[in-house]
């Protein structure tokens, strides 16, 4: 069985829906929902995921994602089950390891890259465990809140693999080289508390309140003009990779466009309405600068 016949067979299995959609006006909840497993990426949940995170992306209203797991789990990683029977598959089909390459590439990269590159704000909720590939996702999205109850796990050395799907990129540049080679080659989970010290995530919450900070966050994204987010995603996205010039020069582009603006314009005339006046160095009374 080849790369095509997995996926086909992915998208013909209706036993169940391995992944919730909640919808609510500019936002909504993306749900893993395979708990008895953890929420592992098996080859319908992965599919599932990818189709439902497309279809979001192609939606003009809706403005933020959250994406999580149902309790116990974020997400266990790439399934065994799949690695042991489908992968040996792929192995066998004429394609050889090019067919494994594209089920990485095709699935688990396709989320991690439509995560990232889409207008969207994602926000990843912790709730658990997060190893393997499900960190790759939760690392890949703009915003991540971390519950006490959540545990990062890089997963990929105790099975032989190597990071893959974005994991050794986003953790080098956040922990450094020597924090991050730490975590592969030791057996030791962080905690969300110890993942939030070493400034991985951008709140660390309480259990029972990870939904509701995920939620605050989309009404903050639902708040913003609607070109702030889409011009300023890929602004910081690729700013992280440029020099200062590089980036500064971006910044000058990008910003008159702003100052054109029903959005700029309104909110500037209200700060304008609403400063005190005092007396300017000519005697002249007028607005104070903000």
């Amino acid at each position: 069985m080849g790369y095509q016949q997995v996926v086909t067979a992915a998208r013909e299995e209706r036993e169940r829906n391995y992944v919730r959609v909640e919808r609510d006006g500019a936002h909504a909840v993306v749900t893993l929902d395979d708990p008895e497993k953890l929420n592992p990426l098996s080859a319908p949940l992965t599919v599932q995921l990818h189709d439902e995170l497309a279809a979001l992306a192609r939606e003009p209203r809706v403005r933020a994602i959250v994406l999580t797991g149902v309790d116990p789990a974020f997400s266990a990683g790439g399934d065994l089950r799949l690695m042991a029977e489908a992968g040996q598959e792929m192995l066998g089909s004429a394609a050889g390891a090019t067919d494994i390459w594209r089920w990485i590439r095709g699935q688990f990269g396709a989320i991690a890259r439509l995560i990232t590159r889409t207008d969207k704000a994602f926000i990843a909720a912790v709730n658990g465990p997060a190893a393997g590939v499900g960190l790759a996702f939760a690392l890949a999205c703009d915003v991540m809140l971390l519950s006490e109850r959540a545990r990062i796990v890089p997963a990929f050395g105790r099975i032989g693999l190597l990071p893959e799907v974005g994991n050794s990129w986003l953790l080098t540049r956040r922990l450094g080289y020597q924090r991050t080679f730490g975590m592969f080659a030791s057996p030791h989970q962080l905690s969300g508390a110890e993942a939030f010290e070493l400034g991985l995530g951008n709140e660390l919450v309480a259990h029972e309140a990870l939904r509701d900070a995920a939620l605050k966050w989309c009404e903050r994204i639902e708040r913003l003009p609607e070109h702030v987010l889409e011009m300023s995603k890929p602004l910081l996205r690729q700013c992280a990779d440029m020099s200062w010039e590089q980036a500064i020069t971006m910044e000058e582009l990008a910003e008159p466009m702003c100052f054109t603006t029903h959005a700029h314009q309104e909110a500037v005339a209200g700060l304008l309405a609403r400063a005190p006046r005092q007396p300017q160095a000519d005697g002249f009374s007028g607005p104070r600068n903000r």
